[in-house]
């Protein structure tokens, strides 16, 4: 019987079968350590085999995992040589950020994005809390917009609070398996308390003394979108930084989009876009057709990974 893994929470998981029925579903010992090298074998949203276990309790074995349309992983971050898996076969992801309290840098939504592009999930922003932001923040929305619509990327003003833009990114989920992501405090659980008012997720103002936000949400979870308008939404626990794994310092250009159209004109084929002649992608961003801000955080990404992990 073919089934959805809607949550995780350690040993047992929270399955939804082919007919809808609920069940507590845990795996087979042996199959636990075939092949898996992340810290997780089964993440949310992935299709399993199973066998009913126990009529009377509900419970029933997961003996295999088909195979995935795609994934989201992450640095594990108590094993920096693990990875996490954070949900599986997305039709979409929605990154929240905002520009206060607490801020989203760029190179988080950079790190989030190159991810995406890593495993073919297309990516939107959501720029939560606009009710807070000054002249100053609006300014910066409009340029991170501006700089994230030329690649491609479309981003989404929103406040929760006064209503502003959710209606939007409601309409962005209809129909689709999204992941909803961000740091603590951004407002994910608010926003999903919209949509299902009758979960009442807890929200939790941000940490006064460091200006994060705390954690609320303590396992990633899928819930059923509304049947008018179908779709899933995956909730993840709040994160503090996101760690790329299986990136090499070559290929890291490939997945920032404006660089991976230029690729090819670098007179070196192993170019890595720093003090290399003949670069193309650096000559794009000395005559402004790529965005500094990008190139930054490319070099500031790139100078953060350990080729000794490879």
């Amino acid at each position: 019987m073919k089934a959805i893994v809607y949550r995780s929470t350690g040993s047992w998981y929270n399955i939804k079968t082919e007919t809808g029925r609920a069940m507590s579903a845990r795996i087979k010992g042996v199959f636990k350590i075939d092949d898996i090298t992340s810290t997780n074998p089964i993440a949310v949203g992935d299709e399993v085999i199973i066998e009913v276990e126990s009529e009377s309790a509900n419970t029933a074995m997961i003996t295999e995992i088909l195979p995935r349309h795609n994934y989201i992983n992450r640095q594990s971050p108590a094993h920096k040589k693990h990875h996490h898996i954070v949900a599986a076969n997305l039709d979409q992801s929605l990154l929240f950020a905002t520009l206060r309290e607490p801020k989203t840098s760029q190179g988080f939504i950079d790190r989030f994005l190159v991810t995406c592009e890593a495993y073919h999930v297309p990516a939107i922003v959501v720029f939560n809390k606009a009710d807070l932001y000054r002249n100053k923040e609006q300014e910066k929305y409009a340029e991170l917009k501006e700089m994230y619509a030329a690649i491609g990327y479309r981003t989404i003003l929103m406040s929760v609070k006064t209503n502003e833009g959710v209606q939007e990114v409601k309409d962005a989920l209809e129909g689709k398996t999204t992941l909803l992501s961000g740091h603590s405090g951004v407002g994910k659980s608010s926003f999903i308390n919209t949509i299902f008012p009758e979960l009442q997720l807890k929200t939790q103002d941000v940490s006064g003394w460091s200006g994060k936000g705390l954690h609320t949400t303590t396992f990633a979870e899928m819930f059923d979108l509304p049947l008018s308008t179908g779709g899933r939404v995956i909730d993840t626990p709040g994160m503090r930084e996101f760690g790329l794994v299986d990136i090499t310092r070559q290929e890291l250009s490939h997945y920032y989009p404006e660089m991976a159209r230029l690729i090819t004109a670098c007179q070196f084929n192993n170019c890595l876009h720093i003090n290399e002649p003949g670069c193309a992608v650096k000559e794009a961003v000395a005559n402004g057709i790529i965005h500094e801000d990008r190139y930054v955080s490319y070099y500031n990404i790139l100078e953060s990974i350990d080729e000794r992990n490879y």
